[in-house]
């Protein structure tokens, strides 16, 4: 089975076709000529088991709202040629989204239909650079592959596994139940797909698996997992929370937030919220957000690029401590995600931190780590350390491709 996978954001899809093969090896059953997806056919979740994942062919469009690509529908009609000269004549048989905000309602991937996307847009106010965008994406393939099938996977998901007492926040009752304000959690697809390949490398059955899952590229998030599910995380109501990122402050006292407001009163909310989400960080630590150029300029000397390297791996280690404790005792620490996977340095930095919990790195399989999932910890080392690499297009690949199986068998 072909599936297109796509993430659209405001001006840009960034896009794979990826060839997804049943688990059980039975033939495929899928066509690209389904009778269209109404409102009523009913939702489903990912249940038939499905591998692979090559990737067949990716790229990007960009400058959407322009006078080159005035909006989502010509991009895809762009995107559909582009594919034609790229797959020799293949069709593409399903879409996954990857949605950014699934809400309280989403807790598993869904088949698409006009109330799905309408749903979709009705939670922009938590996710508004995000959400928007997405359904204009879903709305532009219905409009350029009227019969084609759409699955929405959404990055909170996961998380809603937490229990009560980790997703509330000590706030009057009314703030949640009028405006949904509560922890969300973001980076789902990720921690999941990252946790299923560390157990099954451990030899542990998931549902027995207590770990820490760090995902950390520019924008950044850990996870405790209990049991094989999300039972806590870094970020919040927004993506803002939780560590220090590449340009986002992560957890900070809100009073920061009301005597900036008060201080300068030409302020406005949006602004701070810029500066919180784009200028600070790594960028407002040390200007600059790039962690191998921080990591360069604290290797020749400077001061603040290493006050932002010390910051960044203390606030990570002391997440995972806590999670340590929040899930009774994890298993393994789980490095993932563009600086979790590559920055050996970065890596031992944190480690060096989390010696009174008996964890010790092996020098030479953290500098060097092999293969998808790779251990670099000591055999003596009391928590596994892993570096797995994470395949968030993959996951939502195989998620699409089961569910319009299911829908197919059904």
């Amino acid at each position: 089975m072909l599936v297109l996978v796509v993430n659209c954001g405001s001006s840009s899809i960034k896009y794979q076709v990826r060839e997804v093969e049943p688990a059980d090896g039975e033939p495929q059953a899928y066509t690209s000529s389904m009778p269209a997806i109404d409102e009523n056919v009913p939702l489903a979740t990912a249940t038939a088991g499905v591998t692979g994942g090559e990737v067949i062919a990716k790229g990007l469009i960009e400058n959407i709202g322009t006078s080159e690509i005035t909006d989502h529908t010509q991009a895809l009609e762009i995107l559909a040629r582009r594919l034609d000269e790229e797959l020799g004549g293949r069709t593409i048989d399903a879409a996954g989204h990857r949605v950014v905000h699934g809400g309280e309602r989403f807790s598993a991937p869904v088949l698409v239909n006009n109330e799905i996307i309408r749903a979709i847009e009705r939670l922009a106010p938590l996710a508004p650079l995000h959400n928007p965008a997405h359904a204009l994406g879903l709305r532009a393939i219905q409009k350029t592959w009227p019969h084609m099938p759409q699955v929405c996977v959404f990055d909170t998901a996961f998380h809603r596994t937490m229990p009560e007492k980790a997703w509330r926040y000590a706030i009057p009752e009314e703030m949640y139940v009028m405006n949904g304000m509560r922890r969300y959690g973001f980076h789902g697809t990720s921690h999941d797909y990252v946790t299923g390949k560390a157990a099954e490398f451990l030899g542990i059955p998931r549902e027995q698996f207590d770990a820490v899952v760090a995902h950390l590229g520019n924008g950044a998030s850990v996870t405790a997992i209990r049991h094989g599910e999300s039972f806590d995380t870094s970020m919040g109501y927004t993506p803002l929370a939780g560590l220090v990122m590449g340009t986002r402050c992560g957890d900070l006292d809100p009073s920061v937030v009301t005597a900036m407001l008060e201080r300068n009163p030409e302020m406005t909310a949006r602004e701070l919220d810029r500066i919180l989400n784009k200028e600070s960080g790594l960028q407002g630590i040390c200007g600059d957000s790039d962690m191998r150029a921080v990591q360069q300029r604290a290797d020749s000397g400077d001061e603040k690029a290493q006050l932002a390297l010390e910051m960044t791996a203390y606030r990570l280690a002391k997440y995972i401590g806590g999670y340590h404790v929040a899930v009774g005792g994890a298993q393994a620490l789980i490095f993932t995600a563009g600086i979790g996977e590559n920055s050996s340095e970065f890596r031992e930095q944190v480690c060096n931190e989390l010696g009174a919990l008996g964890i010790t790195l092996d020098p030479g399989a953290n500098a060097s780590p092999e293969g998808d999932v790779a251990r670099i910890s000591t055999p003596d080392s009391a928590i596994e350390v892993l570096v797995v690499a994470t395949d968030e297009e993959r996951a939502i690949a195989e998620a699409t491709a089961s569910l319009v199986r299911e829908r197919v068998k059904g």
